[in-house]
């Protein structure tokens, strides 16, 4: 302790000097040792009344420490004082030898209390149900209003227990269900009760005669029993509206009891004409009682638009109801009550027409346009104006599931159809009146193909379901087109087949069969399969436009981007490839997909056309050059003069045979094929042409001025039998290098400049310079930049400077 006591003397020196040097570091601090030795006492004085209140404050904390636990102690031998005497009197009173024992035994007890208490409150709920029902009961024909207040409180009553039961896993289930099925009877025979009273007055009005009115002195009962009939109904609304927020197409709201109240007398006659053996009952006329329900909407409408409307908004005006139309609108509500008689009937025939293709077809047509006049002429959307109302339609395919079959049936229809069309030989023909006079002709059989599927479209335009629509387009329109395309490829591939040396001696091609494929025969059967493929393919363009298919396209677009399953067996990959490959792509995935729902089958279509073009050029080209032949042989070129080369407009012999030919061809082409095609045909088989002219001719052979003249009046013969199809200069922009070509091989030999002398004698330059042999062979061969001026000034920019040398040496009197 002593050396403890050491350590801090020495730790309290070295402080002292070390604030010692800090205040007192030259002689000048010593004068301010007064007021530091102040200020030290009066720290001093300080820390000792801070030492003194924590004391104090000790000794009160200590003080209440000791009460506490003093309190605590207390309260501890209390506790225990009654805990032993509680187990005493347990004891006592559940006569137990131990506390363990006594308190299993209370429990015991506490349990049966709760169940007694629990049966107690089950029997008051009971006796409340049965003083409900028995007031309702009394009330019944005296009172509606206490009838309806009564059944108000019990229909609460049992909507609140499920609720309950499910939030205690189901307690109580016999007492839910007897809730339950007296709320239900009581509100069948209210419903009754009143629906009884609702006919006597109907009776008094003469419902449902034609051109029914209320009369006034029944307007009041009227109001009455309307109102009493919804106000039964209302909460049983609101209840499935709750449940139902989302308020999808597939939902259907309920029919108003006072319109089901009328439709009764309407059904019975219904039933009377459309059931048993009537002739009105006919399975292959549905029209007939689909018409009648449309008649009975034309003919009442007025009626309940006037009797009816006000009531509807006086009773859900302002609620959460006033937004279904099939509430608040009189002609909804009507409708409405009309749909379920509709498909009670379309049950009992259905089983009948399922068996019968013809039959099943005609009724899913006519109830499709009855669905469609119900949607546009009365504008029914009966429970949003934004949700389209799917129709009987839908209540047939999707809900009874008769789609699959009905599409089996409507496939049959279009493949029947469409091997009838191709089997008809005449289709097969070139359609020169289905079109403008500038177009493309298609075959017969392209044109009725198309019909067909505009056919199979208006077929199942009207259709809600998605999935449905896809399926048709992909199992029948797509399906159609792809087998029309195969037989149209398998047409040009049979004709190059007949026409190619190697494969006629592989697979025997007779003579006759050769025939049948030569000149304008053989252009007649590329153009079927060119023509076809072109307007079918423009078909699927116009059709990807029409707002039916870009509708069908949005959605497959967001269903692809947003990974929305598609119903039935299809997947988006089957799709993809059946409509457009760019939906399967995942890049694509946040971004509009380009392109169009037909795109891979018009793509299909695009190739044909294509492969079927080059087809027809390489034709004609092959046929072109066979007949050129003799002509590219001669060889009198160099030794013709201008005394031999006979008139100006004659042309070679030689070239009567290949002139023949291209105008048989182009003559065909240019009323089978429209103008931009012709041109492109044009185009292609004269830059071949020209090929085998300069090569073949002009750069073989030499030539004397007057044989370059004929070589040019050949030429000019050859341009004007594309000019007469597809006019002036066609000819010459098809071979341009060629025209050039020769326009510097027929130079004459001098050239000159037209001049014009005046009276007085001054000359002027007039028309355009001739450009003379060796003034323009001197430029030529100077150098490369003199012979592209002198070309560019001639107008020949088309020429390279090698072509222009190698033409003018073809000149003998150059080549001398």
């Amino acid at each position: 302790m002593a050396l403890d006591d050491y350590h801090r003397n020495q730790d309290n020196d070295v402080r002292l000097v070390d604030f010692l040097d800090d205040k007192l570091q030259s002689f000048a601090d010593l004068d301010t040792l007064d007021s530091l030795l102040d200020s030290v006492k009066a720290q001093q004085d300080l820390l000792k009344q801070q030492l003194h209140d924590a004391r104090n404050d000790h000794n009160v904390a200590q003080q209440a420490s000791d009460k506490h636990a003093t309190s605590i102690k207390e309260k501890a031998s209390a506790f225990q004082r009654d805990q032993d005497d509680l187990d005493r009197r347990l004891q006592v009173v559940t006569q137990s030898e131990t506390s363990d024992e006594a308190l299993q035994k209370f429990e015991t007890s506490m349990e049966r209390l709760r169940k007694l208490d629990l049966a107690s409150g089950y029997t008051e709920m009971l006796q409340e149900v049965e003083t409900l029902r028995l007031e309702c009961n009394e009330q019944l024909g005296k009172s509606d209003e206490a009838v309806l207040t009564a059944y108000k409180r019990l229909s609460a009553l049992a909507a609140g227990l499920q609720p309950l039961s499910e939030a205690a896993e189901g307690a109580a289930p016999h007492l839910i269900v007897h809730v339950m099925r007296t709320a239900y009877t009581l509100r069948t025979q209210i419903e009754q009760a009143f629906a009884a009273d609702f006919g006597k007055t109907l009776n008094k009005m003469g419902w449902p005669k034609q051109g029914i009115s209320v009369p006034p002195g029944l307007q009041q009962e009227w109001n009455t029993h309307i109102e009493k009939l919804i106000d039964l109904q209302k909460a049983e609304l609101v209840a499935a509206d709750t449940a139902n927020s989302s308020k999808t197409s597939k939902d259907e709201p309920a029919v108003l009891l006072p319109l089901e109240v009328m439709v009764r007398s309407l059904e019975l006659r219904f039933n009377y004409h459309f059931s048993g053996d009537r002739p009105t009952n006919r399975l292959d006329k549905p029209e007939y009682f689909l018409n009648h329900v449309l008649d009975l909407v034309n003919s009442y409408c007025g009626f309940f638009q006037t009797n009816l409307q006000p009531l509807l908004l006086a009773n859900f005006r302002g609620s959460d109801l006033a937004m279904i139309p099939a509430y608040i609108d009189a002609i909804s509500a009507l409708i409405t009550a009309l749909i379920p008689m509709l498909q009670r009937k379309l049950l009992s025939i259905l089983p009948q027409v399922s068996d019968q293709p013809q039959l099943l077809s005609n009724l899913m047509h006519e109830v499709m346009s009855f669905d469609t006049t119900i949607q546009e002429e009365w504008n029914y959307t009966p429970l949003s104006p934004a949700t389209v109302w799917r129709g009987l339609a839908h209540f047939i395919l999707e809900k009874q599931s008769y789609f699959s079959k009905w599409l089996a049936v409507e496939r049959d229809f279009a493949l029947a159809r469409y091997e009838s069309i191709i089997s008809d030989r005449s289709t097969g023909e070139l359609d020169y009146d289905s079109v403008s006079a500038d177009s493309t002709k298609p075959t017969k059989a392209a044109v009725r193909v198309n019909d067909l599927l505009e056919t199979v479209t208006e077929r199942y335009r009207s259709l809600s379901s998605f999935s449905q629509k896809i399926r048709f387009l992909i199992e029948i329109q797509v399906e159609i087109f792809n087998q029309f395309r195969y037989r149209l490829n398998n047409s040009l591939q049979a004709f190059l087949t007949q026409t190619t040396a190697v494969a006629r001696a592989v697979h025997g091609v007779t003579r006759e069969e050769q025939a049948e494929l030569a000149g304008a025969k053989g252009m007649d059967h590329l153009c079927r399969v060119y023509g076809s493929a072109e307007y079918l393919e423009k078909a699927m363009r116009d059709w990807s436009d029409d707002v039916f298919f870009l509708e069908l396209w949005e959605e497959l677009q967001y269903r692809a981007s947003s990974k929305v399953n598609i119903k039935g067996d299809l997947n988006m990959a089957e799709i993809a490839a059946k409509t457009n490959a760019s939906i399967s792509n995942d890049s694509q995935e946040t971004q509009e997909l380009e392109g169009a729902i037909f795109e891979e089958t018009a793509g299909n279509y695009r190739s044909l056309r294509i492969r079927s073009e080059e087809v027809i050029c390489d034709t004609l080209i092959y046929h072109v050059r066979d007949v050129l032949r003799p002509y590219a042989r001669i060889n009198p070129w160099a030794s013709l003069s201008a005394a031999g080369s006979g008139s100006e407009s004659s042309l070679t012999a030689e070239l009567d045979a290949p002139l023949t030919l291209l105008d048989t061809y182009l003559s065909f082409l240019s009323r089978a094929l429209s103008k931009a095609a012709l041109r492109r045909i044009v185009r292609v088989v004269g830059h071949s042409l020209q090929i085998t002219l300069w090569d073949s001719v002009l750069l073989r052979h030499s030539f004397s001025t007057a044989g370059a003249s004929q070589f040019v009046s050949d030429f000019r013969g050859i341009c004007s039998v594309f000019d007469r199809y597809l006019g002036a200069d066609a000819g010459r922009n098809a071979m341009l290098r060629l025209d050039n070509g020769l326009t510097l091989l027929d130079l004459p030999v001098r050239g000159e400049i037209p001049v014009e002398v005046d009276a007085e004698g001054s000359s002027e330059t007039v028309g355009k310079k001739k450009w003379g042999l060796f003034e323009v062979e001197r430029r030529v061969f100077i150098d490369n930049e003199a012979a592209r001026d002198v070309l560019e000034e001639m107008g020949l920019e088309i020429l390279a400077e090698s072509d222009a040398r190698e033409v003018l040496q073809r000149r003998v009197e150059l080549s001398s």
